[in-house]
């Protein structure tokens, strides 16, 4: 592969202060504006306005505007089994990942406990999810960050193997949602409450089975490249939020754990957070019931599971320069390769031992009830709660998606950027202040692609 192009590292560290600015000839204090007209390599909306004074933040809003999609409203009427693949719409990347939490909630209220093969064909489903979302955002939204580029087109001009491998580790994630989603790798309809519709041949399976073993070396090996990217030192004191499962690393399902102490079934996840609606933004942003932000996504998940990973993945990670935990925002990109590595390597392990399961779903009676879901979006957590009536149903739903849940700490994370970075000129400030919101690879909304920088120093 072709050596990295070189990036600017940002200069300020947590220890430096704000550089003042005066105007040279008067020595009073300077308005800066800066205008940021369009976010590109993310999905969704956005506004962010900063007001400076004497080289202090005074004022900070980062604005989502978002159309209304009213997906809670209107699954209450509907059938249990029509809920996972209406949820599945609300995103195209990612669609697994509400899918299999309605699915989880569905199962959760009637009492179903699906058995290991069906739960080994989910879990493979998801690893080919993580790898096409996963090489998607890195290799191709979020890796001309730092290399001085503004998309991946310049990318392959210069380096025209990443694009290539990048592009056939997203084809093999999207030939493992096929073959069990049934035929379909974004909304698959072979899913269903309790199961499957039809079980997937072994040999089906086992024709994936060189392509992953390929996956798992190309992976590592745009790992490699990325570990020699320079990385902004910035770092917070993250409340790392994801599951954590006793004998994996937590992908399908587990119990809600952080790294300072909590502990839950996902039940009580509303016990501990909370969302709540912010008067600058139309979407719901995660709290902490003690009104802090908290973190979900790659981060927090290697930071909670690091001990589960994989020996190859653990090596990788060496490698490239992380450690058992992770709070640098930026260095993201390098979990999710890692995390990258991991998916293949447990799809091959679980396509090695599949055992074809001796019938598709576990069937299912309406009744009264309420049941709760959670699964591991390659972005963060992702909750479901529902309440059916004795026909099945649904009274109330409560969806929870990592974006809302990590839009406090994105704020955050801006303002402490911008306050190390003010020595920055306008364009690598605005650079910054961009690459700091794709550390996130944010679904904010799947209509437009835009951020307006208001900055004003006084």
């Amino acid at each position: 592969m072709a050596t990295a192009a070189k990036t600017t590292k940002a200069k300020a560290t947590k220890k430096s202060a704000p550089k003042k600015e005066t105007n040279a000839k008067s020595g009073k204090s300077m308005t800066r504006t800066i205008q940021v007209d369009e976010l590109s390599r993310v999905e969704g909306e956005g506004a962010l306005f900063v007001r400076v004074k004497d080289g202090v933040n005074k004022e900070w809003k980062f604005r989502l505007v978002e159309p209304p999609r009213f997906f809670e409203a209107f699954l209450q009427g509907r059938s249990y089994m029509e809920v996972p693949d209406i949820t599945a719409r609300i995103c195209g990347i990612c669609p697994m990942a509400y899918l299999m939490g309605a699915q989880q909630a569905m199962e959760d209220a009637l009492g179903i406990q699906v058995t290991k093969p069906i739960r080994d064909l989910r879990r493979i489903m998801y690893c080919g999810e993580w790898i096409e979302s996963h090489v998607l955002h890195a290799a191709m939204l979020h890796a001309p960050d730092f290399l001085g580029l503004d998309d991946v087109l310049q990318l392959a001009a210069t380096n025209k193997d990443v694009v290539t491998n990048a592009l056939q580790l997203k084809k093999l994630g999207n030939d493992l949602l096929e073959v069990i989603g049934g035929g379909r790798a974004i909304h698959p309809v072979n899913t269903r409450v309790g199961g499957f519709y039809k079980i997937p041949s072994k040999k089906a399976l086992y024709a994936l089975k060189d392509q992953l073993k390929w996956g798992i070396e190309a992976s590592i090996a745009i790992a490699k490249l990325f570990g020699t990217f320079e990385f902004s030192d910035y770092e917070d004191d993250y409340h790392c939020v994801s599951l954590r499962h006793p004998d994996e690393y937590a992908i399908v399902e587990g119990r809600v754990v952080t790294n300072r102490g909590i502990d839950i079934p996902v039940r009580d996840f509303h016990k501990q957070f909370k969302e709540v609606h912010a008067q600058h933004t139309t979407a719901l942003q995660g709290w902490t019931r003690d009104n802090e932000p908290y973190l979900t996504g790659p981060n927090a998940r290697y930071t909670n599971n690091y001990s589960q990973l994989t020996k190859l993945a653990k090596e990788v990670a060496k490698e490239v320069g992380l450690g058992t935990t992770c709070f640098n925002p930026f260095k993201s990109i390098l979990v999710r390769m890692v995390e990258t590595v991991y998916a293949c390597e447990e799809a091959l392990r679980l396509i090695n031992n599949y055992e074809e399961p001796d019938v598709p779903f576990i069937e299912s009676t309406p009744k009264a009830s309420e049941g709760f879901g959670m699964t591991e979006a390659p972005r963060g957590v992702c909750y479901h709660s529902y309440k059916m009536d004795h026909n099945g149903h649904i009274l109330k739903a409560v969806i929870s998606s990592p974006t809302a849940q990590n839009q406090p700490q994105i704020e955050r994370d801006l303002f402490g950027v911008v306050e190390r970075s003010l020595d920055l000129d306008e364009a690598a400030l605005k650079h910054r202040c961009e690459q700091t919101i794709r550390n996130y690879d944010p679904c904010i909304s799947c209509s437009a692609h835009l951020l307006r920088l208001t900055m004003v120093r006084e």
